[in-house]
């Protein structure tokens, strides 16, 4: 330790002067100082880069979930224009149970995208009239949104010629005599993957329409003994018929 007298003007004076030279080169010391650049750099470019991830994740989801609900509604269109009891001598029956057993299949494939509990199932059959019109001979659906067939319900055109068909306007699917085909119509609502929600709440539709098979009896659906839930139109449910 110094002695008091050594504290004279003359040693203040140049203690003073290292500590201000010390405090002049701090500035350039930190100037050329690197080692902390990379994470500071990465404190401003991780957002934007997380951000970027996170939005092409769920473009891709929502690319991925209209594939999917397309899938869905090209396979139970193409399997009920193929279900019924199959009986050389009469024309081939179709059952409720059938319809319901579609349904599943549905349940299976877009089990990934909840497809009963965020959408909805509808599937017509499209027939001649006794007129020679087009009709909705009957209706099936199932799945928790409320959404009606935006093509027609069960029952419309069943005379006359007046009823057009089904699908787009103008660009209509009809049934030819003596069979009918099966339109499926799918109404499904988006639900975002990730925060964000640019296409949250978005509705999802997709058609799909197959000329049944074989020769149907096509006077209705049937029932086998014990009967099968019917799937009625007027049920807003994701849960199986019962």
């Amino acid at each position: 330790m110094m002695p008091v007298s050594a504290f004279t003007p003359a040693t203040l004076g140049k203690s003073a002067a290292r500590l201000c030279r010390r405090a002049c080169r701090l500035p350039r010391t930190l100037a050329r100082n690197n080692s902390g650049v990379a994470f500071v750099e990465f404190a401003f470019a991780a957002p934007l880069v997380l951000g970027m991830g996170m939005l092409g994740t769920e473009t891709a989801f929502y690319v991925i979930t209209h594939m999917q609900v397309s899938q869905v509604a090209m396979q139970i269109a193409d399997n009920v224009s193929r279900v019924g009891e199959q009986d050389v001598l009469i024309a081939r029956q179709v059952f409720e149970s059938d319809i319901n057993e579609s349904f599943i299949g549905a349940e299976r494939l877009g089990e990934q995208i909840d497809i009963f509990e965020q959408g909805r199932i509808i599937v017509s059959s499209l027939q001649q009239n006794a007129d020679g019109g087009q009709w909705i001979a009957w209706q099936r659906c199932r799945g928790a949104k409320v959404h009606d067939s935006t093509f027609g319900v069960q029952g419309n055109g069943a005379t006359g010629t007046t009823f057009p068909g089904m699908g787009e306007a103008g660009r209509e699917i009809t049934a030819s005599p003596g069979t009918a085909v099966i339109f499926v119509e799918i109404s499904y609502d988006y639900e975002a993957l990730t925060p964000f929600d640019i296409f949250d709440g978005n509705a999802i539709t997709y058609t799909a329409a197959f000329n049944i098979r074989d020769n149907r009896n096509l006077t209705g659906l049937f029932q086998r003994n014990p009967p099968a839930p019917v799937a009625n139109c007027n049920i807003y449910s994701a849960d199986r018929p019962a």
